[in-house]
C-alpha cells in the first residue's frame, strides 16, 4: 500500500461521522457486485438492492447486509418505489422518527452520494435551491455558465442523481414553489443566460417534513401533489424501539471510542419503557394514567441518553452504564419546561418509578438530579 493510501485510511478513521456511502461503502459494493436485477436509470442497485441495503439480509454468497432501518418494510418499498418515478418522495414524521436517516441512506444506495443536500431553515433563500453567481466573476466577464455557482439540487439534475432537502417546511412559501417547476417540468430555468438544466435519468428528490411544525410554512397544493408522502411512524412497540437504540448506540460509541460497556440492555430498556409511557400517557400494562411532558421523547433521544450515560460511564465511572449515568440524560430530556414538564415528571416517578420492581436505583438518581 502507498504512504498516500496510508493517510487516507487514517484520515477517514479520524472522521467523527462519515457519509452513509464511505462508512458501509462494502456492503454497497457487495450490493452492486450481488444484485443482478433490472437497475432503473442511473441507479447504482435495484430496488430490491436498495431496499436489501436498507433493511438488511444475506446475501447468495453469504455477506450480511446489517439493517439501517428497523419498521415496517412496506414502508420502505413505497420509497424506493416513488424514486422510481417521476415523484418526488416527501418523508414527514414526529422528530426522532429517522426521516434524515432514512433519506441519507436511500440517496448512498440509490445514487453513491448521499451529499447533495439542502438544509431548510427560515432563512433558506431562492439561490440554495436554483444556483447562485461567482460575483467576482460576475463583475469581471459579465453572467456566463462559468460565473454560476450551482446548487446540489441543479447538481442532481446535472448527474442523474437524488438531491435532498431537509426540513421543507421550514423553508419559506415562497422559496418551496422554486422546486414547481423543477419537480413537474424536469428543468431549472437560468433566464439570466436565456438557458436551462434538464434533468438526466435518474434524478429526483427526497424531502423531509416534522410534523411539529406544521402550520410553519405549509406546503402549497401545487408543490404538495409533486410528492408522494411517506409517514415514518414511531416504533410499534418496546422490542423494536430498545433494538434500534442498542444498534444506534453501538455504531455511536464505537466511533466516539467510548471504552464502556456497549450493551447496556437493562438501561436502553428502562430508558425506552419510561419514554414510551410519557409519550403514550399510560404504562405499558395499562393500568395507571400518566401525564405527558411538552417534548417528544423520541427514539432519537432515548439514544442520545444512552451515549452520554456512556461518556459518562467510561470516564467517571467504572465502564458500566447505570441508573446514576442515564438519569441526567433523562431528566434532560424530559424536562424542557421547567415548571410543566418538571411537575409531570416528579408525579412519574413517585406514582410509577418508585412502585416498580427492580427501579428503585433509578428512581433514586433521577429523584437526586431532579431535585
Amino acid at each position: 500500500m502507498r504512504m498516500t493510501d496510508q493517510r487516507e485510511d487514517r484520515g477517514m478513521e479520524e472522521i467523527l461521522r462519515q457519509h452513509a456511502e464511505q462508512e458501509f461503502a462494502e456492503e454497497l459494493q457487495a450490493l452492486r457486485e450481488a444484485d443482478d436485477r433490472l437497475r432503473p436509470p442511473n441507479w447504482q442497485l435495484s430496488p430490491w438492492g436498495v431496499a436489501t441495503y436498507i433493511l438488511g439480509g444475506k446475501l447468495k454468497n453469504k455477506f450480511e447486509v446489517s439493517p439501517k432501518y428497523f419498521g415496517d418494510r412496506r414502508l420502505i418499498e413505497i420509497a424506493i418505489a416513488t424514486l422510481a418515478t417521476d415523484r418526488a418522495l416527501l418523508l414527514v414524521g414526529v422528530p426522532g422518527t429517522a426521516k434524515t436517516w432514512v433519506s441519507e441512506h436511500l440517496a448512498a444506495a440509490v445514487s453513491g452520494d448521499s451529499m447533495l443536500l439542502i438544509q431548510g431553515t427560515a432563512g433558506t433563500p431562492e439561490e440554495a435551491i436554483r444556483y447562485g453567481w461567482n460575483y467576482a466573476r460576475l463583475l469581471a466577464e459579465g453572467p456566463s455558465m462559468d460565473a454560476l455557482v450551482p446548487s446540489p439540487l441543479m447538481v442532481a439534475m446535472r448527474a442523474g442523481k437524488i438531491a435532498r432537502v431537509e426540513e421543507l417546511t421550514r423553508i419559506p412559501s415562497d422559496v418551496q414553489d422554486t422546486l414547481i417547476t423543477i419537480l413537474s417540468e424536469k428543468v431549472l430555468p437560468i433566464p439570466e443566460l436565456n438557458a436551462e438544466t434538464q434533468a438526466r435519468k435518474g434524478f429526483n428528490i427526497i424531502a423531509t417534513a416534522n410534523t411539529r411544525d406544521r402550520g410553519v410554512n405549509e406546503l402549497s397544493s401545487a408543490l404538495r401533489r409533486r410528492f408522494n408522502t411517506v409517514t415514518l411512524p414511531l416504533p410499534k412497540d418496546i422490542d423494536e424501539e430498545v433494538r434500534i437504540v442498542q444498534e444506534r448506540v453501538r455504531h455511536i460509541g464505537q466511533a466516539l471510542e467510548l471504552p464502556a460497556e456497549l450493551t447496556a440492555m437493562e438501561e436502553i430498556r428502562r430508558i425506552v419503557t419510561v419514554f414510551r409511557e410519557l409519550r403514550s400517557g399510560v404504562t405499558d400494562d395499562g393500568q395507571t394514567r400518566v401525564k405527558s411532558p411538552s417534548g417528544t421523547l423520541s427514539t432519537a433521544e432515548a439514544i442520545s441518553v444512552v451515549t452520554n450515560g456512556m461518556a459518562l460511564a467510561a470516564h467517571f465511572g467504572n465502564g458500566r452504564v447505570g441508573a446514576a449515568d442515564v438519569a441526567a440524560g433523562m431528566v434532560g430530556a424530559i424536562v424542557k419546561d421547567p415548571v410543566q414538564d418538571r411537575t409531570v415528571w416528579l408525579e412519574y416517578l413517585e406514582t410509577v418509578a418508585r412502585e416498580r420492581d427492580g427501579w428503585k436505583d433509578l428512581y433514586r438518581a433521577c429523584r437526586e438530579v431532579s431535585g
